[in-house]
């Protein structure tokens, strides 16, 4: 299943149209690499999703869209950091960042 479609119907993204974006400007990471909207998001894969003062990172449970449009269990919350008013969701070299302040760039 695209990344776009499923980060809709597991409901981290409100809207496809959104979701797509958001991927498209490298506000969403799959297995800690930026993607394009139509990658594929298969059982056991890594998302990262950047919001403007939050970074979510899920571990997907199943990319089966039967079990998602029936309210199945989609992915599993792995992390939920709120981000400081300065704090970018990742470094420079495309790494997630930590919560120690030393690391802070």
């Amino acid at each position: 299943m695209r990344i776009d479609r499923f980060l809709k119907l597991s409901r981290l993204v409100k809207r496809r149209a959104m979701a797509a974006e958001m991927v498209s400007v490298g506000a969403v990471r799959l297995n800690g690499k930026p993607v394009k909207p139509s990658a594929d998001v298969k059982a056991g894969d890594n998302i990262e999703v950047a919001f403007p003062r939050r970074l979510i990172t899920a571990e997907v449970l199943t990319a089966d869209e039967s079990v998602l449009k029936r309210g199945g269990m989609s992915c599993k919350i792995a992390g939920d950091r709120r981000l400081g008013e300065d704090e970018l969701p990742w470094r420079m070299d495309d790494k997630p960042l930590g919560c120690e302040a030393g690391e802070l760039k």
